[in-house]
């Protein structure tokens, strides 16, 4: 039975169930009375049972006529939607664009990009998963995001490619009325004695400034460690300490407390974005990482202002 019930069969009981009568029906699929009537019977006929009452020439649906609609018009429901997003496939905005960023990023650069990308494309959306190195690599070899964004890598991660976004040195931080904002540089000396708020033992950058004071014999009062850059400088904001962090974070967080020194030893910190190489291509990831690029170059700007 159901390999004789056609697509058209479907559509005519569907035009007299919402028009409430063949000739309205008619009328909503360019047809003729006599032919949906017709349609209608043969499909009544195929499935051995009335789907409408007769009474006074117009046409009452069975409890099985009902029952039959509510499946029908759940079916053209999910065929409305595949024909929406079919339509949206088609244009560029109407995406999603998944980023994967390490944590400090989502707070310092990523924002400004991203208002500056959904500025262009008002019609897309980003969906922003901060995530820590290595899962953050690993992640992206799978293939899992159309963007990550990560630390400069000394080699790409297996199954993506780098992309430099932005090249700029670690800088001091320190509280208000601290007296070394007397200095416009601060030196590896100029810490001796100081009270110090340090990243975690694990991070890498805290390990590179462990060994540049310990080749100068400079001891600083450990008085704080956390992983988060962002807790460091809210640390040091509360006059607990002295810090050296990344100058996207100290950029974001200056002012009320917060003051920006150079620092006399150049400790890199590079941003790179991961493409990936096998997940299908997404369009509008290469107008993200423009806008990423931008945002860095003017706050390499604003970072060389807050420091002279």
């Amino acid at each position: 039975m159901s390999l004789e019930i056609s697509l058209r069969h479907i559509e005519v009981f569907r035009a007299v169930m919402t028009a409430g009568s063949v000739t309205e029906a008619a009328l909503l699929l360019r047809s003729s009375q006599p032919t949906l009537s017709r349609e209608l019977a043969r499909l009544e006929q195929l499935l051995g049972y009335a789907l409408f009452e007769r009474q006074r020439g117009r046409l009452r649906a069975t409890a099985r006529g009902l029952a039959l609609f509510d499946e029908v018009q759940r079916s053209f429901q999910g065929l409305d939607r595949i024909r929406s997003r079919a339509a949206q496939l088609g244009r560029d905005e109407q995406v999603q664009l998944a980023v994967l960023c390490l944590p400090a990023l989502s707070h310092a650069l990523l924002p400004a990009a991203s208002a500056e990308f959904l500025a262009a494309h008002p019609s897309a959306q980003l969906s922003i998963t901060p995530q820590e190195s290595p899962l953050l690599e690993e992640w992206m070899a799978a293939q899992r995001f159309d963007l990550g964004l990560s630390e400069q890598l000394s080699h790409s991660s297996e199954g993506t490619q780098q992309v430099p976004v932005l090249k700029l040195d670690e800088v001091c931080v320190l509280p208000a009325g601290h007296h070394l904002l007397e200095r416009r540089v601060l030196q590896v000396a100029d810490f001796e004695g100081q009270d110090f708020i340090s990243l975690s033992a694990e991070d890498p950058y805290r390990a590179q400034l462990d060994a540049l004071f310990a080749q100068a014999g400079v001891q600083r009062r450990l008085r704080v460690e956390t992983h988060s850059a962002v807790a460091v400088c809210a640390l040091v904001q509360q006059g607990l300490g002295t810090a050296i962090v990344n100058p996207l974070t100290a950029l974001a967080l200056a002012g009320q407390g917060l003051h920006l020194r150079r620092f006399g030893e150049s400790v890199p910190f590079q941003v790179s974005a991961l493409l990936p190489l096998y997940r299908p291509a997404q369009p509008l990831a290469q107008r993200f990482l423009a806008a990423l690029q931008n945002q860095a170059s003017q706050m390499e700007q604003a970072l060389e202002a807050a420091l002279n």
